[in-house]
């Protein structure tokens, strides 16, 4: 038997197998908002390739906090206790382009209610690009401490996003 899942050729261990939000520093927000953040995690339970650099205790159960204005992606092995690794990243190099999605993202529901098909097209281009440009940026920040795929990691930034959407 293989060790490898046929879907992404990574190894079985390398994947994040449950995610918690800490809910002491997450506000809850609208049931729309809470919708987003459930989507956000199961689309990156549904697929994804998270492995901690130099450590092989996967798959891990990932739990995200915010805590003075950094995020903090504590690593636990799956069915344990132990914290494996915690990564804190300050939001600040994030702020900017977390500011212009979401007034992409304004543009774009307010094209949506007004119907306009090329407009909506022609945002949503610009929504995604400042989606991969996110999910890049959040690559290389942990690059040398956790190695995730592109879909991973636009995953990822999918759900930072939705823990700062105001709605």
């Amino acid at each position: 038997m293989s060790d490898t899942s046929p879907a992404t050729g990574a190894k079985d261990s390398n994947r994040i197998a449950s995610i918690r939000i800490d809910d002491a520093s997450i506000a809850r927000g609208n049931a729309n908002i809470e919708h987003e953040r459930e989507v956000a995690i199961f689309d990156i339970l549904d697929g994804n390739s998270f492995a901690l650099d130099g450590i092989d205790k996967g798959p891990y159960r990932l739990e995200i906090a915010l805590a003075d204005d950094r995020l903090v992606l504590s690593v636990f092995p799956e069915g344990g206790t132990d914290t494996t690794a915690v990564h804190t990243l300050a939001m600040t190099p994030l702020k900017r382009l977390l500011k212009d999605y979401f007034m992409v993202l304004d543009s774009y529901y307010q094209a949506i209610r007004s119907g306009q098909p090329s407009r909506i097209e022609a945002i949503d281009v610009g929504r995604r690009g400042l989606h991969d440009e996110g999910s890049r940026m959040l690559q290389e920040r942990l690059a040398g401490k956790i190695t995730l795929d592109f879909d991973t990691a636009r995953r990822l930034f999918t759900l930072i996003t939705a823990l700062h959407w105001k709605g």
